[in-house]
C-alpha cells in the first residue's frame, strides 16, 4: 500500500511537473510568438512609415514640379519678353524723331499691320499710362494699309513686309515712321528694321529713309542702332 502510494505520488508529481513544464513551454511559445509578432509588426510599421514618408516626399516633389511647369507655361503664355522689348523700343523711338507740326495735335497713333497679339497688348498697356508730349497714345490694328488712318508710326509685321513699297510711297514726306522686321528692309524703305543679333533684339536704322519720310532725326540714335547708311 505504501509502495503503491509512493509510486502513485511519484507519478502524480511527474505529471504535475510535466504539466508545469508543458504550461511553461506553452507560455514560452506564446511569449515567443507574441514577441515575433511585435518585432514583425514594429519592423513592418517602421518600413511602412518610411515608405509612406518617401511616397509623401515624392508626391510633394513632383507636385511642385508640375506646379512650376504650369506656372512657367502660364508665365510664357501671359508674358512675351520679345514683344515687351519691341514695345519699349517703339515708344522710345518717339524721343529720337521730331514729327511735323501738323501731326502734333490729336492722338499719337501707332498702327500695327499684321497680327501680333502680344505686341498689341504691350502697346495698349503703355497707352494706358504714357503719352508722347501732350498726345495720348492710340494703338490701331489692321491687316492692310488703311487710307483712313494717319499713323505717326506704322509697324509692318513680318507677314506684311511686302507692303513696304506701298507704305514708302504713300507716306513719303508725310511724317510717318515706318518700322519693319525682316532682313534687308532698312535698305528698302524702312526707317527702323528689327533684327536679332546673337539672340538679342537689335534694330537697323536708316537716316536717309527718315528724312524721306519727313522726320527730323537725332544723332543720338546712331549709338543705339545698326546704322545702314
Amino acid at each position: 500500500m505504501v509502495v503503491f502510494f509512493v509510486i502513485n505520488q511519484t507519478y502524480s508529481d511527474y505529471k504535475y511537473r510535466l504539466f508545469f513544464c508543458e504550461v511553461n513551454l506553452l507560455k514560452f511559445t506564446l511569449f515567443f510568438i507574441v514577441l515575433m509578432l511585435y518585432l514583425f509588426v514594429s519592423h513592418f510599421w517602421q518600413a511602412l512609415c518610411i515608405t509612406f514618408s518617401e511616397i509623401l516626399k515624392l508626391i510633394l516633389k513632383y507636385s511642385l514640379l508640375v506646379v512650376l511647369a504650369f506656372s512657367s507655361l502660364s508665365f510664357q503664355q501671359g508674358f512675351d519678353p520679345v514683344a515687351k522689348q519691341k514695345a519699349v523700343f517703339i515708344y522710345n523711338f518717339t524721343r529720337y524723331f521730331e514729327w511735323p507740326e501738323k501731326m502734333k495735335s490729336g492722338n499719337f497713333v501707332i498702327q500695327l499691320v499684321g497680327s501680333n497679339a502680344s505686341l498689341s497688348a504691350e502697346l495698349n498697356k503703355m497707352a494706358a499710362s504714357k503719352q508722347v508730349g501732350n498726345q495720348k497714345l492710340e494703338i490701331k490694328l489692321s491687316s492692310a494699309i488703311d487710307p483712313s488712318v494717319k499713323p505717326h508710326i506704322i509697324f509692318l509685321l513680318p507677314e506684311s513686309s511686302d507692303l513696304l513699297k506701298e507704305a514708302s510711297s504713300k507716306y513719303k514726306g508725310k511724317g510717318t515712321l515706318i518700322v519693319t522686321e525682316k532682313p534687308g528692309l532698312a535698305k528698302s524703305g524702312a526707317v527702323i528694321n528689327f533684327v536679332a543679333v546673337d539672340n538679342k533684339q537689335k534694330f537697323e536704322y536708316s537716316k536717309n529713309n527718315a528724312v524721306k519720310a519727313g522726320l527730323k532725326t537725332s544723332d543720338g540714335l546712331n549709338s543705339l542702332a545698326i546704322v545702314v547708311d
